[in-house]
């Protein structure tokens, strides 16, 4: 506890509904209650006012980098639950990665949510108990936020939207226009696994195989990677679209094609069944853990080994290189010999996925 903080003295608490109503989005007692029994005693660290901003050191921020990272994302998944993870712990996690492929070391974080009238309580209390849970378990605290509640019909259940601050450390220049040709593109694991666990959530299919979703921080990952290689061009998370719609955006960016392998790219079994069955192509299929990096030659065994020693990293793998012929484009070298060209989708694979 602040010893500069005075405790706050809060009126007891009312016992919250079995569902949340439109009252609890009102501004009055019944928000109050909502925020204090689920947000606040999920997230606080201590007693501390509940100020309209969370408010940062900026001499601590300028000693651990010399630029500021900003992103946001918002995340809409259906079903809410699914093997190995929830909504909750992508928002945390997928906010986080976007930071850390930005070279940026993750500060705090943000949490809004828009709930549909009707939304089970424990519903709620579930999802903030995951944020949490994957917040603590990152090191990255949920700082503020913000809670609106919507008509039924007007929103899907529950949407949440993330905001997250960052420090890029000094000396550190990465991006996506910044692959040279003879440069080596690498992932920290199998591909797909997020986009196979949603799909199989969804009960349509009716498989008997269970694939959990790969969801999880990285830029503990991105420590190691950078160390053992500190000329990393580019990193990217593969979320929708997955590594194919990262790698064309790199090709573009840079003005240089890309050349993978087939039988050099990490997908679980199952997953490749799942994606011989519906007609997918893993390339496309979402990750909530997984990232692409492009690294100079003399770095890439370095990089991999750091990968490879990781936790997140453990099925990394070399899966292609950065070319100076076909610029914009990404080829694909098949296991059959031939070649064929990974283009950018037009749409989605799958809907509501993250």
């Amino acid at each position: 506890m602040n010893p500069h903080v005075r405790p706050i003295a809060r009126a007891p608490r009312r016992a919250l509904p079995a569902t949340v109503t439109l009252a609890h989005g009102g501004g009055g007692s019944a928000m109050r209650d909502l925020i204090e029994e689920i947000f606040v005693a999920a997230f606080a660290s201590g007693d501390a006012p509940l100020e309209d901003q969370a408010r940062f050191d900026l001499a601590a921020l300028a000693a651990a980098g010399d630029r500021l990272a900003f992103t946001t994302d918002s995340f809409v998944v259906d079903p809410l639950f699914f093997p190995g993870g929830d909504i909750g712990t992508l928002a945390v996690c997928g906010t986080i990665n976007d930071l850390a492929v930005g070279g940026a070391r993750p500060v705090a974080l943000s949490c809004a949510v828009i709930i549909e009238e009707g939304l089970p309580v424990e519903t709620l209390r579930r999802v903030a108990g995951s944020m949490a849970e994957a917040a603590r378990a990152a090191g990255v605290p949920i700082v503020t936020g913000d809670t609106k509640v919507v008509a039924r019909g007007a929103c899907d259940k529950l949407f949440v939207t993330t905001t997250g601050i960052g420090v890029v450390r000094a000396g550190l220049d990465i991006g996506i226009g910044r692959a040279r040709p003879g440069d080596v593109v690498l992932v920290n694991g199998l591909l797909g696994d997020h986009g196979a666990a949603i799909l199989n959530a969804r009960g349509d299919l009716l498989l008997e195989t269970m694939v959990a979703s790969d969801c999880a921080a990285l830029h503990g990952l991105v420590d190691v990677l950078v160390a053992a290689a500190p000329g990393v061009r580019s990193l990217r998370d593969a979320t929708r679209g997955g590594v194919a719609a990262v790698l064309n955006e790199l090709a573009e960016a840079s003005a240089v094609g890309v050349r993978l392998n087939e039988l050099d790219t990490p997908v679980r079994p199952e997953v490749h069944g799942f994606c011989e069955i519906l007609g997918l192509d893993p390339l496309y299929l979402a990750n909530e853990g997984k990232l692409v990096a492009i690294v100079p030659p003399d770095e890439a065994d370095a990089a991999l080994a750091a990968l490879r020693a990781h936790p997140l990293g453990r099925e990394a793998a070399i899966i292609g290189e950065v070319v100076a012929d076909r610029p914009g484009r990404v080829v694909m070298q098949t296991r059959f010999g031939g070649q064929r060209i990974v283009d950018m989708l037009v749409g989605e694979q799958l809907p509501r996925i993250c």
